[in-house]
């Protein structure tokens, strides 16, 4: 695309992102962390990589027995 493109049309596509970039809302990232943990935490006992998945749910549990080597 950028090969079809002048060296004046890809410095106005270049000019218009940064004129989006510029109006993005920054935050500090103090404040941003503790939202990323709050949500981590909200969702916790939710999550089966932290709490586990149980018996019942489980497609992989092991079949009773063991297993034999001969």
């Amino acid at each position: 695309m950028a090969r079809d493109m002048s060296d004046k049309e890809i410095l106005q596509m270049e000019l218009a992102q940064l004129k989006m970039e510029v109006d993005t809302p920054r935050t500090a990232t103090g404040a941003n962390c503790q939202d990323t943990i709050d949500f981590v935490e909200g969702l916790a006992a939710d999550d089966p990589l932290i709490k586990g998945v149980s018996e019942e749910k489980n497609p992989y549990k092991a079949d009773k027995g063991g297993c034999t080597i001969t």
